[in-house]
């Protein structure tokens, strides 16, 4: 994946954490949110790396 990829991928699962838990599901907004802090992590991770 190129860098604008990673970044449009942990983009668009924040803003569906944040829609997850306006709409009530607090479980599957969790789990976005991890995904996305994850998936953001590992990508400043390999940023600094290389």
């Amino acid at each position: 994946m190129t860098d604008l990829q990673k970044d449009i991928l942990v983009g668009l699962l924040f803003v569906t954490g944040i829609f997850g838990f306006i709409s009530g599901a607090f479980i599957v907004s969790a789990v976005v949110f991890a995904v996305s802090a994850i998936f953001s992590n590992v990508h400043l991770t390999n940023r600094l790396q290389s």
